[in-house]
């Protein structure tokens, strides 16, 4: 089991619906010059979303311009501190890194320049893997600090773990000209320097003395250039966005680039980022709600993974050992899968709402509605998707799943026969089984086993093995008999 304390806890959509809302209030308000008040909400909103890195650089710049960036904070900050610290020092020893952040920013509110908090805040940061927002930390409490040996050596090992080995470089020299006998900054200095090198120039001797294959260079060379390029085009965006702060898609192909590489919490820092200028337009709303599925489906594919080959040892291993990890693999997709639907709903609700006459969204929101068991909001979606001759028949079927669920078995046979006549091409197919099937099967229920037999045999000179149909046809006939 993964070990919550060093994991970020994900918002939900309401927390994230929330936090959103008082950011853009906190902006407001700090127009205004309530510092406190606007501070108090950015504190809601990092501790409904940890690893928002525009919600800290935001409440950051506030407990700073409170104090007028006297570099001291608060004259009483001597006395009203302590007991934070004190809950910094034992969450960080119990290993709960979250708490860590919250008690920490209790002391920033107060002194936003504390370099031993900054520190231990840093470093639970970078126990939770947020290593973006760990060098950001450690960097603001530089402001005061700048030559200080301690501070900037934990910052140089941010920068070399990030493989910004320039920055590193330049921090291990301050360290070196604070204390020359520093035999670690020397040797550090010099060992970034041919890192740097190396990656830079796209070349590596080896033990030997000779050089690496031409195959492995010319690799070596590409990634570099992949990585220049990818440099070159966020500096560029960024440089629009700077002459435009307004434009929605600029912040969109941003958060592009980074989700191209990986990188999703840039990508969904950089959304955020455009939400105050753009006035939170529709499209960033979109792309946040698509960014957080991300994760979630990937989850979702690595646990459907894990289960196959659980399976796939059991059928060669009689052994029960992983009978308790199957059942825990399940509940985790299970859950995962509920997720996601929910999620999706939420982004197809959206896209309804926005976009009225797309009557798709409509049709795959009832559905996600219908997974979800809100049966009376689907059945509401549908019958406005049923109203595009084009979604007709789908419609249709998913309304008469709906009130196959409410067990009104008229208002679903209804639908379900109005929808079969419009499954004619070869692409309706797949929907034209699942409406014969859940009518024939609905009929043998509802003690019309002539009219089920009739639907059951055209289904099974469709596809016999569909749903076990073929066997279904012989229990009926055989039912049919005893009558």
């Amino acid at each position: 089991m993964a070990d919550r304390s060093r994991s970020v806890p994900s918002p939900t959509p309401d927390q994230r619906r929330v936090a959103s809302e008082n950011f853009e209030r906190a902006r407001q308000v700090l127009q205004t010059g309530n510092h406190d008040y606007g501070i108090q909400l950015l504190l809601l909103c990092c501790k409904l979303d940890p690893a928002n890195f525009p919600f800290r650089q935001a409440l950051r710049k506030a407990q700073k311009e409170k104090y007028g960036n006297n570099l001291r904070g608060s004259r009483f900050a001597f006395f009203s501190t302590p007991r934070f610290k004190a809950k910094v020092k034992t969450s960080k020893a119990q290993g709960d890194y979250v708490k860590v952040l919250e008690h920490a920013e209790g002391v920033f509110s107060r002194n936003p320049w504390d370099m031993g908090t900054a520190m231990d805040m840093a470093e639970a940061f970078d126990a939770l893997g947020l290593l973006d927002l760990a060098v950001y930390t450690l960097d603001q409490a530089r402001q005061k600090y700048p030559n200080d040996a301690t501070l900037n050596r934990a910052l140089a090992r941010l920068f070399e773990k990030r493989g910004d080995f320039t920055k590193a470089i330049v921090l291990w020299q301050l360290v070196q000209q604070t204390n020359p006998k520093d035999v670690e900054a020397a040797h550090k200095a010099k060992d970034l320097a041919a890192s740097e090198t190396i990656a830079r120039g796209g070349y590596q001797e080896s033990i030997s003395g000779t050089k690496e294959s031409p195959v492995v260079g010319r690799m070596e060379e590409a990634a570099v250039e992949k990585q220049d390029k990818v440099g070159r085009e966020v500096s560029g965006l960024l440089k629009r966005i700077e002459a435009d702060p307004t434009g929605p898609e600029l912040y969109v192909q941003l958060a592009a680039v980074y989700r191209r590489q990986g990188q999703f919490d840039r990508a969904r820092a950089a959304l955020l980022q455009g939400q105050g200028p753009t006035g939170n337009h529709f499209k960033l709303q979109l792309e946040l709600l698509e960014l957080d599925l991300l994760p979630l489906r990937d989850n979702l594919d690595k646990a459907e993974a894990k289960l196959r080959k659980l399976k796939a040892r059991a059928e060669t291993d009689d052994s029960a050992d992983g009978e308790l990890t199957e059942e825990e693999l399940k509940k985790t997709r299970n859950r995962l899968q509920r997720e996601i639907v929910a999620r999706e709903a939420e982004l197809l609700r959206a896209k309804a709402d926005r976009f009225p006459a797309e009557t798709g969204h409509r049709l795959e929101l009832g559905l996600r509605l219908l997974k979800l068991d809100k049966i009376d909001e689907a059945i509401a979606e549908l019958q406005v998707a049923r109203r595009d001759d084009r979604l007709k028949g789908k419609a249709a079927l998913y309304l008469g799943l709906c009130f196959l669920k409410r067990n009104n078995w008229r208002l679903a046979q209804r639908n379900l026969e109005d929808a079969l006549p419009l499954l004619t091409t070869a692409a309706d197919e797949p929907t034209r089984k699942e409406v014969l099937f859940q009518l024939a099967v609905g009929s043998a229920e509802n003690g019309e086993l002539p009219r089920a037999m009739d639907l059951g045999h055209e289904l099974a000179n469709i596809d016999y093995v569909y749903k076990n149909i073929g066997k279904l046809l012989d229990e009926w006939q055989a039912q049919g008999q005893r009558a």
